[in-house]
């Protein structure tokens, strides 16, 4: 995600024909895509950790966080594949103004991906996440709000990617490797 946004960084979005018919701009957005379902399966892969260790909350986090991943990644591909079609084909359709279902589906997708992962990294506080993990993916998600446009996307990229790295070195830790006691609030990691 992180390479993805970097290499999409010096485009203009709002040059729509332009930038989305840059091959370098096209190489981006696959990738990014690409980012988008690894984040996707991360969140499902995660989902049973984070709902041991937060409850309820990590259950609705998980879910509000796939529904908010799915629909800006459906927006993702949408501008990775269709924009530049269009942008061939029919570039004056980039002259008008969106629809008001488009403009709603657009807007709650921005919304919901925001809203799903700044509940996942309120859940992951709670789930024992080092607090600068946890701060940093609440920050990433809401600065999420963007994260089609480059360098929106970098904050939750590094701040997942944190996470990744802590819990594979809590899963790695002896003491990890055996449930704890009785009456312990920690939760057994997968």
């Amino acid at each position: 995600m992180v390479g993805a946004q970097l290499v999409m960084l010096p485009f203009d979005p709002k040059d729509h024909v332009a930038t989305s018919t840059a091959l370098a701009f096209q190489l981006g957005g696959v990738a990014y895509l690409v980012g988008f379902v690894v984040l996707m399966l991360f969140v499902v892969a995660s989902h049973e950790w984070l709902e041991a260790g937060a409850g309820l909350l990590g259950a609705a986090a998980t879910v509000a966080t796939v529904v908010g991943t799915m629909l800006l990644g459906g927006d993702l591909w949408f501008e990775t594949f269709a924009v530049p079609w269009l942008a061939d084909e029919a570039p004056s359709a980039f002259d008008t103004d969106p629809t008001v279902l488009l403009a709603v589906g657009a807007l709650s997708s921005y919304l919901l991906f925001a809203v799903g992962w700044v509940l996942y990294g309120v859940a992951s506080h709670r789930a024992h996440v080092p607090v600068a993990i946890s701060v940093a993916i609440v920050i990433g998600g809401a600065l999420g709000f963007q994260a089609l446009l480059s360098p929106w996307g970098v904050p939750l990229g590094l701040a997942v990617g944190a996470l990744g790295v802590w819990l594979i070195r809590r899963k790695a830790a002896p003491d990890d490797r055996t449930a704890t006691g009785a009456g312990s609030t920690e939760p057994v990691l997968p």
